[in-house]
């Protein structure tokens, strides 16, 4: 039985001024809620010293959040229909900005984690409110001006995040990164809900997949977990991993044996069994996931082992998200005419130059061959997601669209999460590795190899030279192991850049395996 709290005819579009403060409160729901997904990036180095922990566990206060807004994307359809797509934008919006204040007045890292926790949590129906309502409020001759403000606060919110990160660090202290949250939100919910409040969308009662859901927790908690604490726990050799391992992979069999088997699952699997969306998803997040994992691993680099102050690292970031926002509109553009799959083809070889350019990175990197390579990148992102999303959702029936995008954000960014664990500790680990190489070379007696008890010709060298410069030994070795460590970590650095630039290219072959993809009006057109 269903019934509505409101009457089904649509009401008319807003005008005027109300119109115009309407949609930027809505634009901010949405800048607000990206923000809060790089923001932290920039700041993690600062936010682990001054809560005492190593920079891995300060990467829990990214992956947190984004396994958790991850996990409630696929609740957001059914808290639409049961109250509304107004009311639940608002809550959503309000308690965003309740969970903000609290991470700002965390008093340690388990608070801190367990409130990104919360904030993930409820962030879920910000963006596809945001949109939806934006859609709402605009007269339909307008629709492509929502559009055109929802997709551009979606590509500035990631420029701002490490630049403000950065700033906030630097000159104030890192709680302000979450409390620039709070008088955003308010303005956000009081103006949407007093200009909306009266243009509520019809609800209905629906059953909710308790047990799909429950299974989607477990799964993708204990997976998270053991990925998080895998490093200081030494991996399998740790009980308490291989349990989590052994719950995760259960837990996961379980859920999709579950979701394609319920009458009416939280997570429509059998988008899968189309071609477009199996391929055109799986692109989608292995090349996110590597790009996330990227944007982590950078101002981590710089701040540690090249002097970068939190500011000039988030600057260094920058030039991609501008030079995507520039560019969007040609490649939606070219869309237009084009088969979809040779702008994601062309993504996908942007990306793999910008990885290759990064992996040809020394100590002495200037600040302007350190962004080259993100202009690249962001030529690259004006072109992937809309390219991907289009061939991912191309013979998708239209009234089945919210679901199939529902399930490939979903999945984008559980795969960004799981990235953001494992770059760090498969960066240490390489840099551990170097680092061994690098002593060997410079402690064997006479040769590059070792293996005596003296000292290689290049450490013999070294500390004359830092001799003639007036130090000690002991203080000749103390500079000669800080420029090792500086050398390992970014051999580690460039190691891992490669290995991305290999895998996108290694990606481009099954964008080809997708049907071809015109976007003419909507990017649900059937391919033949």
């Amino acid at each position: 039985m269903s019934s509505s709290t409101s009457v089904n005819t649509a009401p008319a579009p807003m005008t005027g001024g109300l119109l115009a403060l309407t949609a930027i409160a809505l634009a901010l729901g949405t800048f607000m809620q990206v923000l809060d997904s790089t923001i932290a990036n920039v700041s993690i180095p600062t936010i682990a010293g001054d809560l005492g922990v190593s920079t891995s566990q300060g990467t829990w206060v990214i992956t947190s959040f984004a396994v958790a807004n991850g996990i409630s994307v696929p609740l957001t359809g059914w808290l639409m229909g049961r109250y509304g797509v107004v009311k639940t934008f608002t809550a959503a919006v309000v308690l965003f900005t309740i969970a903000s204040f609290l991470c700002g007045v965390a008093w340690d890292i388990n608070s801190l984690i367990f409130f990104r926790i919360l904030q993930g949590a409820v962030s879920g129906p910000m963006i596809p409110g945001s949109q939806a309502l934006l859609m709402m409020i605009f007269p339909p001759n307008k629709r492509g001006t929502a559009l055109a403000i929802w997709s551009m606060t979606t590509l500035v919110a990631p420029i701002c995040g490490p630049i403000f990160g950065g700033w906030i660090s630097d000159n104030m202290t890192w709680p302000w990164i979450f409390f620039i949250n709070v008088p955003v939100g308010a303005f956000c919910a009081f103006f949407c809900w007093r200009g909306m409040s009266d243009r509520e969308t019809p609800t209905f009662q629906r059953p909710i997949d308790r047990t799909g859901f429950a299974l989607l927790v477990v799964w993708v908690g204990a997976l998270q977990v053991m990925l998080d604490t895998g490093k200081e726990a030494d991996w399998f050799n740790s009980p308490a991993i291989v349990v989590e391992t052994i719950i995760a992979i259960i837990g996961f069999i379980a859920w999709v044996i579950w979701e394609l088997n319920d009458k009416n699952p939280m997570v429509d699997l059998s988008f899968f069994k189309t071609r477009n969306f199996a391929f055109g998803t799986l692109i989608l997040c292995i090349a996110y996931a590597i790009f996330f994992g990227a944007n982590l691993l950078m101002p981590l680099w710089l701040q540690t082992n090249m002097g970068y102050i939190a500011t000039w690292a988030g600057l260094a970031a920058a030039p991609s998200g501008a030079v995507a926002v520039i560019m969007t509109p040609f490649a939606a553009r070219l869309l237009n005419k084009y088969d979809a799959r040779i702008l994601g083809s062309v993504s996908l070889l942007l990306f793999a130059l910008s990885f290759y350019m990064r992996s040809l990175f020394t100590t002495d990197a200037s600040f302007f061959v350190l962004t080259l390579p993100m202009l690249v990148m962001g030529a690259a992102m004006s072109m992937f997601f809309i390219s991907f999303i289009s061939i991912g959702l191309n013979g998708i029936p239209p009234q089945r669209v919210p679901a199939a995008s529902g399930l490939s954000n979903f999945a984008r960014i559980i795969a960004g999460s799981f990235a953001a664990s494992l770059v760090t500790t498969l960066w240490e680990r390489s840099e551990t590795q170097h680092q061994t190489r690098l002593a060997e070379v410079m402690g064997g007696p006479g040769n590059p190899g070792g293996g005596g008890g003296g000292l290689s010709d290049a450490m013999t060298n070294a500390l004359n030279q830092a001799s003639e410069h007036g130090l000690t030994t002991a203080q000749g070795i103390g500079v000669i192991m800080r420029q090792v460590s500086s050398q390992a970590f970014l051999l580690a650095t460039v190691d891992l850049f490669r290995i991305s630039s290999i895998i996108i290219l290694l990606l481009v072959p099954f964008v080809w395996l997708c049907r071809k993809t015109l976007v003419q009006g909507p990017v649900t057109h059937a391919a033949d």
